[in-house]
């Protein structure tokens, strides 16, 4: 694409947002003859030059070449700001397709190299090299703009909307760039036997419960992640776990900032809470700012030192864990007083 062609892409994306886009394309035309006979065929001639393009790489603004290459004309969308066209027209296309023009006419517009200043050539060329600096950056940032978007969408759209293992998926993405191990359970166990990720660090391992609901969490999720926190020990007996975390996308059909900001709200649910809920809006936040120190404190936090504590059952074969005797008190017998 020339420099006059880029000049004129750049000032048409400047119309008005809701100025309307046509696609373009070169069709022939068939001519039927009004006294009777054969119709007559004409394939299109020549080729469209994109200059935009939308989203499916369909031209919405095109110079058209014909076939003997000696025009070149430019179809541009309605609702353009044409003092900006004819500006782009003056100091760009004539120059650059038709200087011969603007010399013969002596235009103020048209400037010479071979009569310029050495002032005027290197003011010239340095401006030169600025703008195909400026195409080359911004090119490279575009292509950084699509790759990383690219790789945001699924784990985007996963935490705000998922379900199901789109949104396992999507969890174990963020912990794993967070710096934790995440290990499928399913893959694990060879089955859904119990929590969807097991996520270590070091030396701690947790749980993680990972669920969605359309409107407000069931408070029967905490107990789904507690019974899976007592029968791990049977499928695992020399990989405890020191708790587990409940991860929900909860009202994922509400737009995300119209969303409460904490999945269970009940202040009486919420104090005896022995295991961490995270909403996958504020893990989102958490992402979406690079704050990797805050999902780590967050999945590995310690139970809630109010909450009962949940006694793990046994590994399968272990003996039962002792407990301490219980302390018989003996009965209160009726006081009698003894004169003998």
């Amino acid at each position: 694409m020339s420099q006059a062609d880029r000049d004129l892409a750049l000032r048409l994306l400047n119309r008005p947002a809701d100025a309307p886009w046509w696609s373009l394309g070169i069709g022939g035309v068939t001519l039927l003859p009004g006294g009777g006979g054969p119709p007559t065929s004409y394939e299109p001639d020549g080729e469209l030059e994109p200059i935009l393009a939308d989203s499916l790489g369909a031209p919405v603004v095109a110079a058209w070449v014909p076939g003997e290459g000696n025009q070149r004309w430019y179809v541009i969308p309605d609702a353009t700001d044409w003092n900006g066209i004819l500006d782009w027209l003056i100091h760009r296309a004539l120059p650059a397709h038709v200087p011969n023009a603007l010399r013969r006419a002596r235009s103020p517009h048209f400037a010479d190299p071979s009569l310029q200043t050495a002032a005027e050539a290197a003011a010239r060329e340095a401006l030169g090299a600025l703008e195909a600096s400026y195409v080359e950056e911004k090119a490279r940032l575009e292509d950084e703009l699509r790759r990383t978007s690219g790789a945001a969408d699924p784990i985007r759209y996963g935490l705000l909307y998922g379900t199901g293992s789109e949104l396992v998926e999507a969890v174990a993405s963020v912990l794993e760039q967070a710096g934790l191990t995440t290990v499928n359970v399913d893959d694990l166990l060879g089955g859904s036997t119990s929590a969807d990720l097991l996520v270590s660090r070091e030396d701690e391992r947790r749980l993680v419960e990972v669920k969605s609901a359309s409107g407000s969490a069931s408070e029967a999720l905490v107990g789904a992640l507690e019974r899976h926190l007592q029968t791990w020990p049977q499928f695992r007996p020399g990989e405890p776990v020191s708790g587990g975390v409940l991860i929900v996308n909860h009202q994922h059909t509400l737009e995300p900032h119209e969303r409460a900001a904490a999945v269970y709200s009940r202040p009486e649910f919420v104090s005896v809470l022995a295991v961490p809920v995270i909403s996958t809006r504020e893990l989102f936040e958490w992402w979406r700012a690079s704050d990797w120190a805050s999902i780590r404190e967050a999945v590995l936090a310690t139970p809630n030192p109010g909450a009962e504590p949940k006694r793990a059952a046994p590994a399968a074969g272990a003996p039962p864990e002792s407990s301490p005797p219980a302390t018989r008190r003996l009965p209160r017998l009726p006081w009698r007083r003894n004169d003998n």
